[in-house]
């Protein structure tokens, strides 16, 4: 089966405040000593996987770069992981190949290089189309910014684009989030991926939320029962206008869903490079279906080649991952092909756990396919928990 690859650039211009993921400001005298390391990762990837435990092809048909904001790197930079791209793995003509981009990084040269290394979708970090709500939370870009890049894009042939918005920004009200909804939709964007705000430790903006502070414009933050109506108006308006929801937070018109994000939610094989890159590859043999690792979540220990974090899936950690990747999906999960792929025992032990959830409306079952209702999209986490602890004997807190 062919591979996505996926290469995580962790530099950004400036950190988001509600931004948790591992990526940060660093100088840019760091970055060439980044993409040696990176490049350096995948001329050993064949010997890596191996001492891993896992498989893989040579066949590539997706490339994700992902961060941060991989267009911060140079133009000489990002076509050097390109090229290293091309020499060690065989990419197929038709492979998706997407760079994550925010507006206002996309210079003509940056737009050429792209062009050069054969990027055929751009994903923009928009978040919203109201000035005031981009900048509250440390966005550099205004709505013309994102105009303009989406026409120089299109003016280089690079048409397949998705737009982020996020869902709970500080300042947002139902009236700024529906312009924001109809702008991406006037846009004509191919993709849209709609995330609803995270509260957690993870970043600056959710510490201040759970201490109950005024920082980062926290106490400017719609509650969570707004947030939740935002996210269920922006389903429905993008539905009506031939944006559909095949996945909890990603739509996109017909014949431009993510071919590499479905890999993750289908289990698909991926090989991860860069700074708390995951990947995911077929098991050698033996009892383990498949082995999963994560390179070092920090630059430092990345660029000192810290040791990677590996975890052994078997059969029944497989089929926990088959159910709970599975529902994100808006076509739901097809009971008889798992059955077929792990037996009828192995999905016995859900089905109280099913019959619930579709009693109590967090989802629905049509003949062998069970899929989240809307309600139940908004409160899925509930839902995968179920199915994970089924497994291992624990009951949800």
């Amino acid at each position: 089966m062919p591979l996505g690859l996926y290469v995580s650039v962790p530099f950004c211009r400036t950190k988001c405040s509600y931004c948790n993921f591992a990526s940060a400001v660093f100088s840019r005298a760091i970055f060439q000593r980044y993409v040696e390391r990176v490049c350096a990762d995948m001329e050993c990837a064949n010997l890596t996987v191996a001492q891993e435990g896992g498989r893989i092809e040579r066949l590539v048909d997706s490339i994700y770069l992902g961060g941060g904001t991989p267009t911060v790197l140079d133009v000489a930079q990002l076509r050097q992981l390109f090229v290293t791209i091309s020499q060690d793995f065989e990419v197929q003509p038709n492979a998706e190949i997407t760079v994550e981009c925010a507006p206002g990084t996309l210079t003509s040269a940056v737009i050429e290089a792209l062009q050069h290394c054969g990027v055929n979708r751009v994903s923009l970090g928009v978040q919203s189309f109201i000035d005031q709500e981009a900048a509250s939370v440390g966005r550099l870009h205004n709505r013309q910014t994102v105009l303009d890049d989406l026409a120089r894009l299109r003016a280089a042939g690079i048409t397949n684009i998705n737009i982020d918005l996020i869902a709970g920004l500080p300042h947002q009200t139902v009236d700024s989030w529906a312009f924001s909804v109809e702008q991406t939709i006037a846009t004509q964007a191919s993709h849209a991926s709609l995330y609803i705000l995270e509260v957690d430790e993870g970043s600056r903006l959710g510490r201040e939320l759970i201490a109950g502070g005024t920082r980062y414009h926290a106490h400017f933050v719609p509650d969570e029962d707004v947030t939740a109506d935002l996210y269920s108006m922006a389903c429905e308006r993008l539905e009506k206008a031939g944006v559909r929801q095949y996945e909890i937070s990603n739509f996109a018109r017909p014949g431009y869903e993510s071919q590499h994000n479905l890999k993750y939610w289908t289990r698909q094989p991926y090989l991860g490079f860069g700074v708390d890159a995951h990947s995911m590859l077929p098991s050698l043999g033996g009892q383990l279906e498949a082995v999963r690792f994560s390179r070092p979540d920090s630059l430092e220990a990345y660029v000192a080649e810290g040791p990677l974090n590996r975890t052994q899936v078997s059969s029944a950690g497989a089929l926990e991952e088959t159910f709970f990747l599975g529902l994100r999906l808006t076509h739901g999960v097809d009971l008889r092909e798992v059955a077929a792929k792990f037996g009828e025992e192995a999905i016995a032990g859900f089905s109280e756990s099913i019959a619930e959830f579709v009693r109590t409306g967090l989802m629905e079952q049509q003949g062998d396919v069970i899929r989240l209702t809307p309600r139940g999209r908004l409160l899925s986490n509930e839902v995968f928990e179920r199915f994970v602890s089924v497994q291992t004997g624990e009951v949800p807190a």
